[in-house]
């Protein structure tokens, strides 16, 4: 599996996980903006953006071009 592949794989994993988080307890937009340490969506906005970013420059990278 390619890297590009596997950051992929771990955004659709990310998500499965935050809608069943969202099933279960609802998001308070609070929460998922400025969660408190410890929270378990502490972190999760920032790790999925900064993986979306990756795979956006792999594929720019793969075809030669810019964002």
């Amino acid at each position: 599996m390619s890297d590009k592949a596997a950051k992929i794989k771990e955004m659709i994993e990310m998500q499965k996980q935050f809608i069943e988080y969202e099933h279960n307890n609802g998001v308070d937009p609070q929460d998922y903006f400025t969660p408190q340490s410890g929270h378990e969506l502490d972190g999760y906005r920032q790790k999925y953006r900064d993986l979306a970013m990756e795979v956006v420059d792999m594929a720019h990278s793969e075809v030669g071009s810019n964002r």
